[in-house]
């Protein structure tokens, strides 16, 4: 079987549709005897609603969806080079386009036959965000296969201290140690310290959210492989039901041509007395 098409196909439809499908495909692996194809399609998981939204932009606004990894791949490297006009510049473009392209998607997602509230909405924003900030989703996101949210892109990764260029001093003068400039600067670095915190805190709430959502997402599946399995059970149910009746009939049936033939078989008995006694 041809994993990669399946895959594709799968990937293209609607969240609610995507465990019956894959199943049945597995199904068809295991009876083409191809192990290998039945537990690769297995492994795929179901996409998010945001994550599917957000594929689904890539797939319908392939001309968008390069223009925007184009933008993450600027400001990945201005942030590497520390290029500090570059990462204004394409940060300014960054809020403008995620939010344009989260309402994109919205809309082919209503197109689809999926509406979506405005905190999926806020969903796929983060999902954006974390495509111009991480190569891999990036990539996964390119080829239209995004399975979750990505937690939280609280900004770029922190450039190392010793990568920070030092600020010179004028020339001929010492750096200056005035009182109030004092404090400010440790107020700044308390500010930056409580920063840091607060961002500590807020993506272990987000680690906490993809991690309950991921949970029910899986026992979502296992509600539907659990309902398919119920149907099938049912079915099964009905037709054993409809074969037991059928044969509940051929047994009346038969009963009847018995006791018919028992009857026969004593006439015949009784008419063969008779001759026999009249017999010389």
């Amino acid at each position: 079987m041809d994993v990669e098409r399946i895959t594709e196909e799968l990937y293209g439809l609607r969240p609610a549709d995507f465990v019956a499908a894959r199943d049945a495909y597995v199904a068809e692996a295991r009876r083409a005897k191809d192990p290998a194809a039945a537990k690769a399609i297995a492994a795929l998981r179901r996409p998010a609603t945001a994550a599917w939204a957000a594929n689904r932009l890539a797939r319908e606004r392939p001309r968008e969806a390069r223009r925007f990894l184009a933008l993450g791949e600027t400001l990945r490297e201005a942030h590497r080079t520390l290029d500090a006009e570059r990462l204004r510049a394409a940060s300014r473009e960054q809020h403008r386009v995620v939010a344009a392209l989260a309402r994109t998607a919205a809309e082919l997602a209503g197109e689809a036959g999926q509406p979506v509230s405005d905190t999926v909405v806020r969903e796929i924003e983060q999902t954006l965000h974390g495509v111009l900030a991480h190569q891999d989703v990036a990539e996964q996101w390119a080829m239209g296969r995004l399975v979750k949210v990505p937690g939280a892109a609280v900004g770029f990764p922190a450039v190392a201290p010793e990568t920070t260029p030092p600020r010179p001093a004028p020339a001929g003068r010492k750096p200056d140690r005035h009182p109030d400039l004092a404090r400010a600067l440790a107020a700044v670095e308390e500010a930056d310290a409580e920063v840091a915190r607060c961002e500590r805190e807020f993506e272990t709430a987000d680690r906490a959210r993809q991690a309950a959502a991921t949970q029910a997402e899986e026992a979502a599946e296992r509600v539907a492989r659990l309902e398919t399995d119920l149907a099938e059970a049912r079915h099964g149910r009905l037709d054993a039901e409809a074969t037991a009746s059928r044969a509940a009939t051929a047994l009346t049936t038969a009963e009847r041509a018995l006791t018919r033939s028992r009857r026969a078989a004593d006439r015949a008995a009784r008419t063969a007395e008779g001759l026999q006694d009249r017999a010389p």
